[in-house]
C-alpha cells in the first residue's frame, strides 16, 4: 500500500522517531511523508533511504491557503491508500484536506495526553477540541501512543469507538548496554568513572519541568550528596541564561554538565547510572525506554504511561516533588553502592522489560495491521 505520513513538522522528537522508524524497517509498504513546516531533523535522513518528503513550510502558528492547496495537490497526485496523520495539528489539516480529497481511509496519531492551561499553547488547546469534534467524522481510527492519552483525549470528547492504543516501540539493536561507550564517555568530559551520575534528556520546556529536577539537584547538594549531572536536549546549553542563572542560584554550577543536542544518546544512557524525568505531562516517554534498553534504571514522575513502562524495575514520584525526587535518587544510589547484587539484578530488569513489552516489531505490526483491516 502507499502510506501518506501527514506530520507537524520533522524536528526530532518522539513521534517523529517513530515515524522514521516505521518508514525505515516496514518493507511491505511505501511511504511518503508531508510535513507541515520545513525538512528541519529527519527530513534529510529520510530522504536518504528514499522516502519522499513533501513540505509546506506553514511558519510557526500561521496557515497559508497556498499550502492548503500544495497539500490537496500532493493527495491527488499520489493517491495514498492510507493517510496517516501525527499529532494535532496535523490530525486537524491533513485529516480535513485528506477528507476534501477524497481519501475514505485517514488514522490519526495522538502523541500528548494532557494540556494544561498556562504551559501548553493556546492554539494547541484549541485545535484539541476542534479535533474532538472532528473525531467523529474524520479518522477511521484514532491511534493514541498511551493508555493515559487515550483516556484523557475521550474526557475531552474524542470518539471512544475510534480510539485505539499502539505504544512506541524500540529497535533493541541500537539501544543496548556498552561499558565501553560509558568509559570513553565519561573520559571526555573528564567525570571519574566511580561518580554516581544522574542523567536526564529532554528539550528545555515548561512541561518536561527543568524547575523541579534543579531544586531535587540542590536538595542532594544541601544533603551533602555526592554526584554529578548531565542534562542533554534543546537549549540545555550554556547559551541558556535562565538556566544557567538557575543553576548558579541552586550552587549546582560545579556539579552539571549542559550538553546541549547531541547524536550520541546511546552513549548518554549507558554513561550515567540513573535516569531522571521530571515532567507534568508525557504520553509514552521514549527516553525512559532507551535508558532502559541500556540498563539504566529510572527515577520519574507518574505522568502518561511512564508508570507503565518502568513498572518494578525503577522509582516513581509525583509530579513537582523536588523532595521525593531527591530521596529517590539517594536510594538508588545508596542501592549502587551498598547493594552491588540488587542493582545488577535491576540494570537487567530495566533491559528485559522494553524487551518483552516495547520491541519495534510489535509496534510496527499493530500499525500494519490497522492499516489492513481498519480500512
Amino acid at each position: 500500500m502507499k502510506i501518506l505520513h501527514i506530520i507537524s513538522g520533522l524536528k526530532r522528537g518522539g513521534a517523529e522517531t517513530q515515524l522514521f522508524r516505521i518508514c525505515k524497517f516496514d518493507q511491505d509498504n511505501d511511504h511518503i511523508v508531508v510535513s507541515l513546516s520545513n525538512k528541519e531533523g529527519y527530513g534529510d535522513i529520510l530522504e536518504k533511504i528514499n522516502v519522499s518528503v513533501y513540505t509546506l513550510n506553514f511558519s510557526r502558528g500561521r496557515i497559508s491557503i497556498s499550502g492548503l492547496i500544495k497539500l490537496y495537490r500532493i493527495i491527488k497526485q499520489i493517491k495514498p491508500d492510507v493517510v496517516q496523520t501525527w499529532m494535532n495539528h496535523a490530525d486537524f489539516i491533513g485529516g480535513i484536506i485528506a477528507r476534501i480529497a477524497g481519501i475514505k481511509n485517514i488514522f490519526w496519531g495522538v502523541h500528548q495526553t494532557i494540556l494544561i492551561k498556562g504551559k501548553s499553547k493556546a492554539s494547541t488547546i484549541m485545535i484539541v477540541k476542534l479535533n474532538a469534534i472532528l473525531s467523529n467524522l474524520i479518522p477511521n481510527k484514532i491511534i493514541y501512543c498511551a493508555e493515559k492519552s487515550r483516556e484523557v483525549h475521550e474526557l475531552i470528547g474524542f470518539k471512544k469507538s475510534k480510539g485505539v492504543v499502539i505504544q512506541n516501540g524500540y529497535d533493541i539493536n541500537i539501544f543496548h548496554q556498552n561499558d565501553s561507550l560509558a568509559k570513553d564517555f565519561r573520559d571526555k568530559l573528564k567525570i571519574p568513572q566511580d561518580a554516581f551520575i544522574i542523567g536526564h534528556v529532554a528539550s528545555y520546556d515548561p512541561l518536561k519541568d527543568q524547575d523541579t529536577l534543579i531544586k531535587s539537584l540542590g536538595k542532594l547538594l544541601q544533603r551533602k550528596i555526592k554526584f554529578t549531572a548531565i542534562l542533554v536536549g534543546a537549549n540545555l546549553d550554556h547559551l541558556n541564561d535562565d538556566l544557567v542563572s538557575s543553576l548558579k542560584k541552586n550552587g549546582l554550577s560545579d556539579n552539571v554538565h549542559l550538553l546541549g543536542i547531541r547524536d550520541d544518546i546511546q552513549s548518554v544512557m549507558n554513561a550515567i547510572d540513573l535516569f531522571l524525568l521530571t515532567s507534568i505531562s508525557e504520553a509514552f516517554p521514549n527516553v525512559l525506554n532507551e535508558a532502559m534498553l541500556c540498563g539504566t534504571p529510572c527515577l520519574t514522575t507518574d505522568v502518561g504511561d511512564a508508570a507503565l513502562i518502568v513498572d518494578k524495575t525503577g522509582w516513581i514520584v509525583e509530579s513537582r516533588d523536588s523532595t521525593s525526587i531527591a530521596n529517590a535518587c539517594i536510594n538508588a544510589l545508596n542501592e549502587k553502592e551498598q547493594d552491588s547484587e540488587n542493582w545488577k539484578k535491576r540494570k537487567e530488569a530495566c533491559r528485559e522489560r522494553i524487551m518483552e513489552n516495547f520491541s519495534f516489531e510489535k509496534m510496527i505490526n499493530k500499525y500494519k495491521d490497522i492499516w489492513v483491516h481498519d480500512v
